[in-house]
């Protein structure tokens, strides 16, 4: 026996039956929103695995093409790796109910989203969204929800959308997604086209009240079917080995070890007193496991009092003050456009490489409003920068995620395709961290782009805002470019890019149950007065516009309006006319359904051969007209002149010379370069040319 419970979101019927399905499952909700269709699952073990010092929530997005009526590509015909929208959504689920299971939790838990169908007006990715906060809300795991989440976008009138479709989705001006718990924001996302802050603020409160309905419905489900949370074995370290540690080092002292604006210092000192509290509680074998957690609480206990308290911290900086910067450009030879951004220990060094849109993304997914991904923008985050030793194994979840977020905050300053006809690739190389790197790869990636020659609107910055919270919502500090330990011992890690006319991206991450509003409000202004000073002391002076050309290395592309019906004409068949003409003159060609030409390569007088052999194939012949060309073969009656790939023209023997003539080989040979002129239309229709009359005009 099952139940389904319906509630009205956006205009649309959003239901889920629970008792349903996977009943093995701890929690299970099969959700329903129009067509779309998404089975969540959330599932625990029974007890911790051995040594674990972590919190292990594993989230995952499954994205099966069935529920588009697709086949996977490939040989096997089975889903591969998960998609960048699969990794960037299970991110999404897992910030905000990550804080919300008990901090002293060890047991794994996985929750699972599964996509069975797809109404392209009701995102799976909101559905599963709901559905991992509803399945773990019913079941027997410890969670302090509920909590909901709501999507806001824009339409074409400025105004804001509650859940909208796909197509609305990518067509916007904004993409928000707000999660919430009873009384506060908990997780904000967003990609926005220069949206003001106060209109921000707006959208996510908006999405706020939405949620709450949301929560108040949850709440009922639970109510009736909700399983008693589970007991489990709290991993909190004992009182005893705080007090034992306190002894050998005071609190005073552990100040003074934390009171360093060097993070290797910092760390050296962590390390010896680790080595001492061995040394010291070598007969508690018990305690013994436990040193590095109880050190860790204590070094956040120590830091948190330095800034709640006595608005210290622990490199000495102002709350509201930025690390030290520095910018540069060009620091990568033969690369088509390159950037380096410092702030603090945390360094980023962008390189942008350039190519015909035919170099385009190919994206396949579940998404069919999007096809083609012409701006690119990734991360890496090498062990080298924090100064670790790890075999790179490929991008991870947070590498992507970092990625994604510096792409959003440039897509809407970057030119058209009609304005700048490139595909554009921008890679962050991590060379140093200490916190915020996502935000210094957007500073980085838009020195990058502008070094480039890419015609980008305007300057780009982002900057993070972390805080600390005491035991009232009114006892908190703002911090403005936190570095590493204050995100690790902080409360949230709020993250704002944007140009000086507004936002292009927020992501906010937090480890308590959520934010006030004059968290949120004073978050997002300290974030807007850094990125100006940002801009105007640091990267202005690296380079202030961007580059009038592209960089000498990158290939030139010249773009030409052709009629669409004579696309055939430029192709030839199965592609002859086109890759003769490439062929000659070794440039790439790309034309579009509209007609669109381009013409790319390095050397301008092969593209200027290119572009005219092309403009005259599409050309409608008129008497007058001349062209170069060469002879292709001699008949009895004149000879044939190719000016341009699959174009040629007969010459009759007495357009020949000016003399009359008895045999064209006599003045011409296969081979020979020549100018013709174009007489008209002869009175089989055919159009004729001539040689020498081209001496007289």
């Amino acid at each position: 026996m099952f139940k389904t419970y319906s509630i009205e979101v956006g205009g649309k019927t959003l239901s889920v039956d629970i008792g349903r399905v996977s009943a093995q499952a701890n929690g299970a909700a099969f959700m329903h929103y129009g067509d779309t269709t998404v089975l969540s699952t959330a599932t625990a073990s029974e007890k911790p695995r051995d040594g674990i010092d972590f919190f292990p929530l594993s989230v995952e997005y499954e994205e099966k093409y069935y529920a588009v009526g697709k086949m996977p590509g490939g040989f096997n015909k089975r889903e591969g790796k998960a998609s960048e929208n699969a990794v960037l959504t299970s991110r999404v689920i897992d910030r905000p109910m990550r804080p919300l299971f008990p901090k002293d939790y060890r047991n794994d838990v996985t929750l699972n989203n599964l996509v069975m169908s797809v109404d392209p007006e009701c995102r799976p990715e909101l559905v599963a969204m709901l559905g991992s906060a509803i399945a773990t809300c019913i079941s027997d795991i410890p969670f302090d929800g509920p909590c909901a989440m709501t999507q806001v976008g824009m339409d074409d009138n400025g105004e804001f959308i509650i859940n909208p479709s796909q197509e609305a989705w990518n067509k916007g001006d904004l993409k928000l997604t707000v999660a919430s718990t009873s009384q506060k924001v908990i997780m904000i996302e967003a990609g926005a086209n220069e949206i003001p802050e106060s209109r921000m603020l707006e959208a996510i409160y908006m999405a706020h009240d939405q949620n709450q309905k949301l929560i108040e419905w949850i709440r009922g489900i639970v109510a009736e079917v909700g399983k008693e949370k589970h007991e489990y074995t709290s991993c909190a370290i004992p009182e005893e080995l705080f007090a034992a540690i306190k002894e050998v080092e005071p609190p005073a002292d552990m100040e003074v070890l934390m009171f360093s604006p060097e993070k290797q210092e910092r760390e050296a000192r962590i390390r010896n007193l680790k080595d001492t509290l061995a040394e010291k509680f070598a007969d508690k074998e018990e305690w013994l496991p436990l040193i590095d957690e109880a050190v860790y609480q204590y070094e956040k206990k120590t830091v948190r009092k330095m800034i709640l308290k006595d608005h210290k911290r622990p490199d000495g900086r102002e709350l509201t003050q930025i690390r030290p910067l520095a910018a540069e450009v060009d620091i990568i030879p033969r690369v088509h456009g390159s950037a380096m951004f410092t702030r603090g220990q945390t360094q980023i060094c962008d390189v942008v490489t350039l190519a015909p849109l035919s170099e385009v993304q190919k994206v396949e997914g579940l998404d069919e409003f999007v096809k083609n991904k012409r701006y690119i923008h990734q991360y890496n985050f090498p062990a080298y920068s924090v100064g670790e030793t790890k075999v790179s194994r490929g991008p991870g979840r947070r590498e992507i995620g970092h990625g994604a977020l510096a792409e959003r905050a440039l897509l809407p300053v970057l030119p058209s395709e009609e304005e700048f006809p490139y595909a554009i690739r921008a890679v962050s190389e991590t060379f140093e961290s200490n916190g915020s790197t996502s935000m210094a790869s957007t500073c980085a990636s838009c020195m990058s782009l502008m070094a480039a020659g890419v015609p980008i609107k305007k300057m780009v910055a982002g900057i993070s805002c972390g805080l600390v919270t005491g035991e009232t919502d009114d006892d908190f500090v703002l911090l403005t470019d936190i570095q590493g330990l204050e995100d690790f011992f902080g409360d949230m890690d709020f993250k704002v890019t944007g140009t000086k006319d507004g936002i292009t991206a927020i992501q906010m991450d937090i480890k308590i149950h959520g934010l006030t509003r004059p968290i949120v409000e004073g978050a997002i202004a300290r974030c807007r007065d850094a990125r100006l000073f940002i801009m105007e002391n640091c990267m202005k002076k690296a380079i202030a516009e961007p580059r009038k050309e592209v960089n000498a290395y990158a290939p030139k592309i010249n773009r030409i309006q052709i009629d669409p019906e004579k696309i055939g004409d430029v192709v030839g068949q199965r592609g002859k006319t086109i890759n003769e003409i490439i062929a000659r003159t070794g440039v790439k060609i790309d034309i579009n359904e509209e007609g669109a030409v381009s013409i790319c390569g390095t050397d301008k007088d092969a593209m200027a051969e290119a572009q005219k052999m092309i403009e005259t194939i599409v050309t409608d012949f008129e008497a007058g007209q001349i062209f170069s060309g060469k002879v292709v073969s001699i008949k009895d009656f004149g000879c044939f002149v190719e000016f341009a790939p699959g174009k040629e023209g007969m010459v009759h023997i007495s357009r020949i010379a000016d003399r009359r003539i008895d045999k064209v080989e006599d003045v011409l040979a296969i081979g020979d370069e020549v100018k013709v002129v174009c007489l008209g239309k002869d009175k089989m229709g055919r159009m004729s040319f001539s040689i020498k009359d081209c001496s007289q005009i």
